[in-house]
């Protein structure tokens, strides 16, 4: 099952401010669970206590 980086429900409507890239992912989209989330001036990253760290500049896990 896959869930919304954004709202946390399971396949879920992506929100406009998320499709034009304005909002970093607030859930994992492997869980669903609540990410720890920082947002600077040159990017973010968001941390899945389970599946690890994305950031804006890879978009990929690490």
């Amino acid at each position: 099952m896959s869930y919304n980086p954004f709202t946390g429900k399971p396949d879920d409507v992506l929100p406009a401010a998320a499709a034009l890239g304005l909002e970093p992912p607030r859930y994992c989209a492997e869980c669903g669970r609540k990410m720890v989330v920082q947002v600077s001036p040159d990017g973010w990253w968001a941390r899945c206590s389970r599946h690890g760290t994305i950031d804006s500049t890879s978009g990929e896990r690490r």
